[in-house]
């Protein structure tokens, strides 16, 4: 399954790179190959902010936990794909940087559901006791 999936993305990618690369031109493809690698490792060196405004997100309950993993694994690796040589890589590492793009991939392809968020007060995993102080009962 796996490597039928990979072989589908390598077709892609040598049909979509050939037909824009003759479009545009071998020196302009060159431009774009090392413009995009340039922006993926630019992305690359900042992925810590990126981070960071997820996890403000995360804290201010804007996204779930699920969300949160998804979006920092998907805007990383579509820095990686920008810096793949390849138009199609391109495309959806672009696509990938995008907080709305990235939700959409991590519910469509990893079927992630909508979970709601808990209201201040709810928690499920919480154990409701009652505390008796020994020195009443002496």
């Amino acid at each position: 399954m796996i490597g039928l999936v990979f072989l589908g993305y390598l077709f892609l990618e040598v049909v979509i790179s050939v037909n824009i690369a003759s479009r545009i031109g071998g020196m302009m493809t060159f431009v774009e190959i090392v413009t995009s690698a340039l922006i993926g490792f630019y992305l690359l060196t900042n992925f810590r902010y990126t981070l960071g405004q997820s996890m403000a997100a995360l804290m201010s309950g804007e996204i779930t936990i699920e969300e949160f993993q998804k979006m920092s694994l998907f805007t990383g690796i579509g820095a990686v794909l920008l810096i793949l040589p390849g138009f199609f890589s391109d495309i959806l590492g672009v696509l990938m940087q995008f907080g709305f793009f990235g939700t959409l991939f991590a519910k469509k392809i990893l079927h992630l559901k909508d979970k709601k968020r808990k209201h201040e007060g709810e928690f499920d995993d919480a154990i409701d006791v009652e505390v008796i102080d020994v020195d009443d009962y002496r």
